[in-house]
């Protein structure tokens, strides 16, 4: 297969990965959460603090500090009923566990890893297990060095409490987006990693994101299969602020030399579904993508993007936004048809782009030591009947914090028009974002692993942006069943080698017509 142009189609073209008679076998539909077999538990305090008080000027790694954060990034957070009714009369319900972070679909195909050195526990590797908020030991031990190795020795595990793994688990979305699943699978690790960021943050946890590692080596460590679920990225944990990447000395490691360190593990888990079809596209692209050898780890150089001679509108201070983060969490989620027309202000608009992107283009990562994702995501919108903005379409400057108008004009027809189905209602909608990156995905640096890095990022930003409009006591729903196509015109990316990653409605709403629950004593 020719992965290249896989992954064009899948992005540019996605109705051409999918077949034209796939069907949605509901009734053999895998479970939301991995359920393993066997394990040495250990529970986790079920009591959340529900405010945002700070818990004291130190970094606390006790279990309910510890089941607090697991909970805030990926725990089931609520029970959701809706009724679907034709001609006035209900004719199905459906029931759903939701979380925080966003997933297409709401199907959760990441799975979440840590490894712990804390008091309470034995030191090992973890599996969350969301369905019953525990943890459930893999491998005791210490692995500070193999994890180390696995990251080019770029990290310093002895300095720091521990690390998270997020994996992708192919089956749980592919089941009903086929091949398009591929492309969910990164924005959502990305949205996990954002939600992860802002939970850590009320318990100074510092992180650092590591998107290259010895794939291979890492699933052994955790006995994953990896041709049903990979590692997609390692974030290591400590209490320093400061996370420098490290050099690695020139010294290269090998997968292969690595797994012959550690036994495999024998384990299982529950799938539900009794007919797993088969993922050739999927298993072939994520072979591609893994990294054999720590020679192959690269750094990215900053970007150098064309500045267009256009005056820019200076945006004031952002209003004051909803500083408790657990309200803030609980109010986020996507208002689908439930969008209505409300007042928008400048204000609100700066404090929506202040926000979300202050701390997150100077987020470390492994890709440059500067940390800066601003060389590699640009953010535009279309706004309408925003107060003391014309109607037009717009480029986000972060560092002027200004706005850069590319057209003029009221685009909610153009962009109702580039649905693929009508999730949402474009004219009631005063803001729409468009997260883009590199056209390329980075491949010449990167390979086919820099199409599902760029999502991931782009993931991390949707769930900042998404978290800042909550604040502001808006919402917004991210779409992906959109004619990329007709967005990069839009703006013109194509000019600056650019594409449109995310498109993100974000607006007044009404209350979502279900019942819920909030699962949290």
């Amino acid at each position: 297969m020719d992965l290249d142009l896989f992954l064009h189609q899948l992005h540019f073209h996605s109705d051409q990965v999918n077949p034209g008679d796939w069907e949605i076998d509901w009734e053999d539909a895998p479970l939301p959460f991995k359920i393993y077999r066997g394990l040495p538990e250990f529970s986790l305090p079920h009591r959340v603090p529900l405010s945002s008080k700070k818990e004291g000027a130190t970094c606390k790694t006790n279990l309910p500090a510890l089941g607090s954060f697991l909970w805030c990034s990926y725990g089931l957070t609520q029970f959701s009923q809706t009724a679907l009714t034709v001609g006035g009369e209900s004719v199905e319900t459906i029931q759903s566990l939701r979380r925080f972070a966003p997933s297409g679909g709401g199907l959760y195909p990441n799975e979440l890893y840590i490894y712990l050195k804390v008091e309470e526990l034995p030191h090992g590797m973890y599996h969350y297990d969301a369905a019953h908020h525990r943890l459930l030991l893999l491998r005791e031990g210490n692995f500070d060095s193999y994890l180390n190795h696995t990251l080019g020795n770029r990290a310093n595990l002895e300095d720091g409490f521990g690390a998270i793994m997020i994996s992708s688990m192919f089956w749980k979305n592919f089941f009903k987006y086929h091949n398009f699943s591929y492309r969910l699978q990164g924005l959502d690790a990305g949205a996990l990693i954002g939600q992860m960021l802002e939970a850590g943050q009320h318990f100074r946890y510092h992180a650092r994101i590591h998107f290259q590692f010895l794939d291979q080596a890492v699933n052994h460590l955790l006995g994953l299969d990896g041709r049903e679920e990979s590692i997609y990225a390692v974030i290591p944990l400590s209490r320093k602020k400061e996370l420098p990447i490290q050099r690695g000395g020139g010294i290269k490691q090998s997968a292969k030399e690595l797994c012959a360190e550690l036994p495999a593990l024998k384990i299982s888990y529950v799938q539900r579904s009794q007919n797993v079809k088969e993922f050739p596209q999927i298993m072939e692209v994520n072979q591609s993508s893994m990294m054999e050898s720590t020679g192959l780890f690269s750094i990215l150089e900053k970007g150098q993007r064309k500045r267009e001679n256009r005056p820019g509108i200076t945006l004031p201070e952002g209003e004051k936004l909803n500083a408790n983060k657990y309200e803030v969490f609980r109010n986020r989620h996507s208002p689908e048809m439930d969008f209505i027309p409300g007042k928008i202000n400048a204000e609100k608009l700066a404090a929506l782009f202040q926000h979300a992107c202050a701390s997150f283009f100077t987020c470390p990562t492994d890709l440059n030591e500067a940390g800066d994702i601003a060389s590699r995501l640009s953010l535009y919108g279309c706004f309408y009947q925003v107060e003391g903005i014309e109607d037009g379409a717009y480029r986000y400057d972060h560092v002027s914090h200004s706005l850069l108008k590319l057209k003029a004009g009221d685009f909610r027809p153009e962009l109702q028009a580039g649905m693929n189905l009508a999730y949402v209602h474009f004219h009631q909608i005063p803001i729409c974002l468009h997260i883009a990156g590199d056209r390329s995905f980075y491949s010449k640096e990167l390979g086919h692993r820099g199409y599902r890095i760029l999502h991931m990022e782009a993931g991390m930003l949707m769930q900042r942006l998404l978290l800042s409009a909550s604040a502001l006591g808006m919402n917004g729903h991210p779409l992906l069943g959109f004619d990329v196509n007709h967005c990069d015109s839009l703006y013109n990316l194509k000019a600056s080698d650019q594409t449109t990653l995310i498109q993100i409605p974000v607006g007044c709403h009404r209350p979502k017509s279900r019942l819920t629950g909030g699962m949290h004593i």
